[in-house]
């Protein structure tokens, strides 16, 4: 199971600290990785990091603004995103994978506005 949390509104320039809990696979060998999507828009990576942690890949617009982390002991992954602006309004959903598994959450809702 992948489940998400922290989503919400936050006024633009705020910050929000979503989180990916995780249970029923070895969470340690999976890489981890935030989407956010928006009706009638494509899929959006955010931010990618492996299974060690050691790796992190970003989307562009949002390099500056936004850490992925993750705990191998607490099976959990976070997205910290700052500086938040409107066009970052999305459904935020955590994915893990390994080779041809995928497990997804529902995804949780940010909504950036004042």
């Amino acid at each position: 199971q992948v489940a998400e949390s922290g989503g919400g509104l936050v006024q633009p320039g705020g910050s929000l600290r979503l989180s990916c809990a995780t249970s029923g696979f070895t969470f340690g060998l999976f890489a981890m990785t935030w989407y956010r999507q928006v009706p009638e828009k494509e899929r959006e990576l955010v931010a990618r990091i492996t299974s060690t942690g050691e790796t992190t890949i970003y989307l562009d617009s949002m390099k500056d603004r936004t850490t992925i982390s993750r705990d191998n002991d607490k099976d959990a992954a976070y997205l910290q995103m700052n500086n938040l602006k409107p066009e970052d309004s999305a459904m935020y959903v955590c994915n893990a994978r390994r080779g041809g598994v995928d497990y997804w959450g529902h995804g949780t809702q940010v909504t950036v506005s004042s």
